[in-house]
């Protein structure tokens, strides 16, 4: 049967007729809280798209590895493969590249290799002519080594550095004058912006402001658009918003095709080079084979985003071969197996991906001439509007981890109580960068330590009571929101309130329905007082009888809305558990 024969048997459907069915059953407010996704400040993700949310969209026929490359800079899917080689002493270093190498490695980027002369450099590049190498945490006289050798020893060598171009503009512009041919020792770290809590807007923003900066002074200075641009790689990390970190990627190439065209930048020097790395602030140490599985989803974004590098951490941070081996083959095997590199822009077409696409670089966009209006990047980090950007969402981020809306699997949410970590953090060397989870570990490795010390469980009692429905789900909520800081409690199914005063605990969270609170604890305080217990009450819900049960001597409560770092501190308090 004919495709048009076929076709032609389901009439089309306006997008006012899916609107009406969809507002038959939600209507009002409800339409938007409840379909409408906002992943971060600015940004509205609609709950299905359509070829009309396309419409006038200037980038749909541009083909992958063409200007303004929004489908990546190359005309393949293929990336390249980069291991992170963390060695001081330049012959180990070189012997760890090698043997990644050798492992399935298409890239090394050289992140503590101490290089104080050009024997150092030698020694360190020996054998590694052929691959492309990076030299993380540039500092200027390495650069002018690695520049020197390139100069009188080429071979083709592909070689770039990370020095910061806006941290000396004249040192900068001394650099691009004498950089040989293809040789990038500049890069602009946008990762650190998600590290910091930065959304997807302000990534892109900020990292195109601080390189439109340095494209005018370098002008300014005498070197022309298409020398400065090639200078710079772009440096992201990838967070675990699957499809705003694809159209993060793709909205900035866009962006900045855009901006250097406005410089009379040529269309082939447009075509910048991106590295993306998983992210680091929702590293976990308590369950952290999970951030094999973070990493792998980071990995497949940085992959159908365009990457044309990406590196994977090692999920704990070690530098232990088995942790480095899992990084890598994690790369292999979506080239390998997933062949994810078959086909470049796989997601191009996509409604979701190319509306999310626009509506990044065109929001980032606006945030950039706000920059530009304000001075630049310079004059807006120098007036701390960066950083204020950066303080109000990290405290945003540190906000939703602690009430558990931002859910960290294994830490903050369907955490393993049972799960021994005290012997081995001193081992785990995860970056100096603030993660998110680190509040609850801290409560974690408390009562692992208490538990140690003191040889038993702290005795938590959750008390199923009342209506069996609503005891049942409240005390199932309520262990996973124990386990967080690594409480195991017992469970029990009693009949009457006096029943629950004879149990042994040191804390009795009650399990029941709102309606039913009051008067179980009406009941239960007398008879506590009366048998002198030490047991600690707390209520499994937020009832509408709070302030009577807070006269009740009950003060504490665990529900949705609880901030689960303030409520599992004060029960450890109650314990008796410090730090």
């Amino acid at each position: 049967m004919a495709i048009e024969t076929l076709l032609s048997e389901f009439p089309p459907v306006s997008t006012e007729q899916w609107e009406h069915i969809i507002r038959e059953k939600i209507t009002g407010t409800e339409y938007a809280s409840k379909l409408i996704w906002h992943p971060e400040e600015g940004l509205a993700v609609k709950p299905y798209y359509r070829a009309d949310d396309l419409a006038g969209l200037q980038f749909l026929d541009a083909a992958p590895g063409e200007f303004p490359f929004v489908r990546g800079a190359r005309s393949t899917g293929d990336w390249r493969i980069r291991e992170e080689i963390n060695l001081v002493d330049p012959e180990d270093a070189n012997r760890s590249a090698r043997a990644a190498l050798a492992a399935g490695a298409e890239g090394i980027a050289f992140s503590q290799t101490k290089i104080e002369n050009s024997e150092d450099l030698a020694t360190l590049l020996a054998g590694l002519h052929a691959n492309p190498l990076v030299f993380l945490g540039s500092e200027p006289g390495c650069v002018r080594l690695v520049m020197e050798r390139l100069r009188t020893r080429p071979h083709g060598a592909n070689i770039a550095t990370d020095l910061d171009p806006l941290a000396d503009l004249d040192l900068s512009a001394d650099l691009i004058r004498n950089a040989p041919d293809g040789f990038r020792p500049f890069a602009i770290h946008a990762e650190d912006l998600q590290e910091h809590a930065a959304g997807a807007l302000e990534e892109v923003g900020f990292a195109l402001s601080a390189a439109v900066d340095f494209i005018a002074e370098m002008q300014e200075r005498g070197s022309s658009v298409d020398r400065v641009v090639y200078s710079m790689s772009f440096s992201f990390a990838m967070g675990p918003e699957f499809f705003i970190q694809i159209a993060k990627l793709r909205a900035f190439r866009l962006v900045w095709a855009k901006a250097v065209q406005s410089f009379g930048c040529s269309a082939e020097r447009a075509r910048t080079f991106i590295h993306a790395s998983t992210a680091h602030w929702n590293t976990t140490i308590c369950d952290s084979e999970n951030n094999i599985l973070r990493a792998t989803s980071e990995a497949i974004s940085a992959v159908l985003g365009g990457a044309d590098s990406i590196s994977i951490s090692t999920f704990d941070e070690s530098s232990r071969d088995n942790s480095r081996r899992l990084a890598r083959n994690t790369q292999i095997i979506l080239k390998q197996e997933a062949l994810l590199s078959r086909v470049a822009d796989p997601l191009g077409g996509s409604y979701l991906i190319e509306a999310l696409t626009n509506s990044i670089a065109s929001k980032a966009w606006k945030l950039f001439q706000e920059l530009e209006t304000a001075g630049g990047y310079r004059e807006a980090s120098a007036a701390g509007v960066i950083a204020s950007v950066l303080d109000k969402r990290m405290n945003s981020r540190e906000e939703a981890v602690a009430n558990r809306r931002r859910v960290l699997t294994g830490t903050n949410r369907f955490a393993n109580a049972s799960e021994q970590a005290l012997d081995r953090v001193n081992k785990v060397h995860f970056r100096s960068v603030r993660r998110a989870a680190e509040s609850f570990e801290q409560l974690r490795l408390r009562t692992e330590q208490f538990t140690k010390v003191s040889g038993v469980q702290p005795r938590i009692l959750l008390a199923e009571i009342g209506d069996p429905k609503m005891r049942y789900a409240r005390s199932q909520f309520t262990a996973d929101f124990l386990a967080c800081a690594g409480f195991v409690p017992d469970k029990c199914v009693f009949e009457s309130a006096a029943r629950i005063a004879d149990a042994d605990a040191e804390v009795i969270v009650l399990c029941s329905s709102d309606a039913e609170y009051l008067s179980i604890a009406e009941q239960l305080m007398p008879v506590l007082k009366l048998h002198r217990s030490p047991a600690k009450i707390i209520i499994a819900g937020n009832p509408d009888t709070a302030e009577q049960l807070r006269n009740l001597g009950i003060v504490n409560f665990i529900h949705l809305r609880s901030n689960a770092i303030e409520v599992l501190g004060r029960i450890q308090q109650m314990i008796g558990i410090k730090d």
